[in-house]
């Protein structure tokens, strides 16, 4: 093969593979918003697909990630990586060790570039694993809209964490399905083992009753970019926004809109069931979220073994399949 058909072939194959990475990004230029239910019901939205840089909310996928992979109380090292944590920070210092939990709360709720760093070398060895393990955890929970590029959400060099309203919805609530993540995010403030006080940037927790969660994110590029939960007489939803200037007010006006218009129903307790002949542990309730006065079906069956519930709101069918304990 000569030179010049060698070279082309290289232009080609890269040519490709930025193609198979890059993300169709809608202009960013407006506000969006996706508010969803606890059961994945999605109650209002605008731009729901917009793709963007995301900044400090996606620090939500990293203790995600970190929660699956490491232990709250093992310590881990700062090293040279967080000279590249640039912004807001929980001031590190090289050789400093920490509790993966202590750098979980300054993570979320002072959102440290230095915690993020510090959290991916530490457990994954090097940035490029914890990123992976972060876009395989994407893939597994639906984020079809997302690519995860660092731990921070910082985008000046790399472009950033992109994503959209919908799949950052889609991750709060799984994440708030952790109860870990749940206790450190629903937390106003924290005393860490320095004995320092860390205050919530979410500031939702102080003058909103029902808020019980969330993350803050801003950079130039991504503008005010807001993740909350707030839970009322057992009716969660999740609110994600970005660029809206007044985001705060927002959430509590459009929780207020979803507490007085729908209500939540409970298909089925967490427990032990016995069911022909074979056990089935329920974890977690399953609830749906439904408009007043709005109709549903509920079904339950065996299939393959497999204890199933299917519900059908609105003609959106679920199925719920629940495996027995000895599977």
């Amino acid at each position: 093969m000569n030179g010049d058909f060698m070279r082309r072939l290289s232009a080609f194959c890269l040519c490709l593979l930025l193609c198979v990475n890059a993300l169709p990004i809608q202009a960013a230029s407006g506000e969006a918003y996706c508010v969803m239910a606890e059961d994945g019901r999605v109650l209002m939205g605008e731009n729901l697909h917009q793709v963007q840089s995301v900044a400090s909310v996606s620090k939500i996928m990293t203790a995600v990630v970190a929660l699956e992979h490491g232990l709250l109380g093992e310590e881990l090292e700062a090293g040279a990586e967080i000279r590249e944590a640039l912004g807001s920070s929980i001031y590190l210092k090289e050789g400093e060790k920490m509790t993966l939990q202590d750098l979980l709360y300054g993570l979320m709720l002072r959102s440290g570039n230095d915690a993020a760093m510090v959290i991916a070398c530490g457990l994954a060895k090097d940035v490029e694993t914890f990123v992976g393990w972060m876009n395989d955890k994407a893939e597994q929970i639906g984020m079809n809209d997302s690519l995860f590029r660092n731990p921070s959400g910082l985008d000046e060099e790399d472009g950033g964490n992109l994503s959209s309203p919908y799949d950052m919805a889609l991750l709060m609530r799984h994440a708030m399905s952790l109860p870990v993540f749940r206790a450190i995010v629903s937390c106003a403030s924290y005393e860490n083992a320095r004995g320092q006080v860390w205050v919530n940037k979410n500031h939702l927790l102080d003058t909103y009753p029902y808020a019980n969660g969330g993350k803050t994110g801003y950079t130039k590029q991504a503008g005010r970019t807001l993740v909350s939960s707030a839970e009322k007489e057992d009716l969660e939803a999740y609110i994600v926004t970005f660029r809206m200037s007044d985001d705060f007010a927002f959430h509590e006006e459009k929780y207020e809109e979803v507490f007085a218009a729908y209500d939540d129903v409970l298909i089925l307790r967490p427990g032990t069931y016995a069911i022909a002949g074979k056990r089935y542990r329920i974890d977690a309730d399953l609830r749906l979220c439904l408009k007043q006065g709005e109709a549903y079906r509920a079904e339950e069956f065996m299939e393959a073994g497999n204890y199933c519930i299917e519900t059908v709101v609105d003609n959106e069918v679920r199925k719920y399949v629940y495996a027995p304990e000895d599977a």
